[in-house]
């Protein structure tokens, strides 16, 4: 569904009348806030497969760290894998990295088997650093889960299930306001929950290895 769709599906459950943008008039601004609110809930809630992606990195010799270039530090590890080689790169903290680099008389190079991150960038997106330090032209394949930027143009698509975000606006919404014809924050938000479950369920069937220990 589009930002515009979603916006005007909870205003008519407020009773409101439809508008032809989001920002038409104040309230329908303050509803595309929630909107945007609900979506990044229901992003951060699961490793929804619609946000699946991967980021191919090409190494260049002796240069060790890269930039996760549009991620805006916004993502979660799912695998980092050397594609060259076959091979899955393992996670090392910071200070484990620096012990490699700092902490042999010979910094190693070749075919990178580790990864950490290092700081963000001047856009605020992530940076790796791999080791080896790479002596040449290596494919490196981050699979990720990438949580999407704000919704802001009336036709931009929400790329996660969309009823659980409009459940959510729509909670949020009553909230704001009181409540809404008899209908309590509270009610509309466990309606909310339900239908994130029911989703949530739905999707992790794709992936039933990562529901162990989960619940929402």
């Amino acid at each position: 569904m589009t930002y515009l769709e979603i916006v005007n599906n909870v205003l008519k459950r407020l009773r409101e009348r439809e508008v032809t943008n989001v920002n038409e008039n104040a309230y329908s601004t303050l509803i595309g806030i929630l909107v945007n609110d609900a979506k990044t809930e229901v992003e951060n809630t699961w490793k929804w497969s619609a946000l699946r992606t991967t980021m191919t990195i090409t190494t260049s010799a002796n240069l060790f760290s890269y930039t996760l270039t549009g991620t805006d530090n916004n993502f979660d590890t799912l695998n980092v894998l050397n594609d060259t080689d076959d091979w899955f790169l393992e996670y090392k903290p910071a200070k484990e990295m620096d012990k490699l680099f700092l902490g042999t008389p010979t910094t190693e190079t070749g075919s990178p088997k580790y990864y950490s991150f290092n700081g963000v960038d001047s856009n605020g997106d992530t940076q790796i650093d791999l080791y080896p330090i790479p002596d040449g032209e290596y494919t490196i394949r981050y699979n990720m889960v990438k949580r999407s930027a704000d919704l802001s143009n009336d036709a931009d698509n929400v790329t996660v299930p969309a009823m659980p975000v409009i459940m959510l606006a729509y909670a949020k919404a009553i909230e704001e306001r009181g409540e809404d014809a008899g209908i309590a924050s509270s009610s509309a938000y466990a309606v909310a929950q339900k239908h994130l479950s029911d989703y949530v369920s739905l999707d992790g069937a794709k992936h039933p290895e990562e529901l162990e220990w989960y619940t929402v």
